[in-house]
């Protein structure tokens, strides 16, 4: 999710949302681009991006947090022939209904889709504004019990509906923790694909140390042997789910703790999910998350 047309969209006062019914949804793989309705796609979203085992007011947020984020995508035009297209690394993860029915248990796939749809009908037109312009709605799988501002992320001004906030229970799930080890070898090996000149001597106390970390207690700056890097930089180097890590070195090996999955920006999925089995409501759920917002209709 990319934070480059922002003051483009603050500048612009007054939207037509009626003409959004229909949306151009680009297929990156084939080149197709197919008109559809927009709840109709907001259903393959959802369905792609959070499991039907979650709560319904989970599913809810997440349909809200969909279609806010296909209507910020489609204001902030990034295909020349398409609203937005079906690529989760350039614009929001997309599953066709086959293909989604065929990873579920045959039993289940009927009541599952129809669990999905009715949470994307059931808040039909609603988006999340701040200011009365569609907020641009981040979220991620986990945020190891504290979300990201997004400058600690991605750098620049921020935004100011997206601050750092504590959620009790994503402990509970299994994208809350993880561990990564690698020989000495290879994780000098990995850091060098783009920092040539590191260097690093294990017998120094200090060869590792984390320098500062952020509101959310993710690594800010962390020193690898002759090197100060981002501990953004560290968790795309070595594949790592979240820039919130410890770090242990072994004899021979060098394993990372990590706590959340996702840049910990906007809105936890396992988070939401949580705060629903809590009793919280969608709109709870998403006020929870992104700070002075309004949930409008389009």
């Amino acid at each position: 999710q990319t934070t480059e047309n922002q003051t483009e969209i603050s500048n612009k006062n007054t939207y037509n949302y009626s003409k959004y019914g229909t949306i151009s949804l680009l297929h990156k793989k084939t080149g197709e681009v197919e008109q559809v309705k927009l709840d109709e796609y907001l259903c393959n979203v959802v369905s792609a991006e959070m499991p039907a085992t979650f709560e319904q007011e989970a599913l809810k947020a997440q349909a809200i947090v969909a279609r806010t984020y296909t209507i910020y995508k489609i204001l902030n035009k990034k295909h020349d022939n398409a609203d937005i297209c079906d690529d989760s690394t350039c614009c929001q993860a997309w599953i066709s209904k086959d293909d989604r029915l065929a990873k579920w248990e045959e039993n289940q796939r009927e009541s599952n889709w129809q669990k999905i749809c009715s949470a994307v009908n059931e808040t039909s037109g609603k988006i999340i504004t701040y200011e009365n312009k569609p907020i641009d709605a981040f979220f991620h799988s986990n945020s190891g019990g504290i979300t990201e501002v997004p400058v600690n992320v991605w750098g620049g001004t921020g935004y100011p509906y997206l601050q750092s906030v504590e959620t009790s229970g994503e402990d509970a799930y299994t994208q809350y923790s993880s561990e990564v080890e690698f020989t000495k070898s290879e994780f000098e090996q990995k850091i060098k694909g783009n920092h040539p000149d590191f260097s690093i001597d294990y017998n120094q106390q200090d060869c590792i140390k984390t320098l500062e970390t952020t509101a959310g207690g993710r690594v800010k700056t962390i020193k690898l042997g002759n090197l100060e890097l981002s501990g953004v930089e560290v968790r795309n180097l070595l594949g790592l789910r979240s820039a919130n890590f410890t770090v242990e070195i072994s004899e021979n090996n060098i394993k990372f703790i990590v706590k959340g999955y996702g840049h910990g920006v906007g809105m936890s999925q396992t988070g939401a999910d949580a705060l629903a089995k809590q009793g919280e409501s969608y709109e709870n759920i998403i006020k929870h998350y992104y700070t002075g917002v309004e949930i409008n209709n389009l």
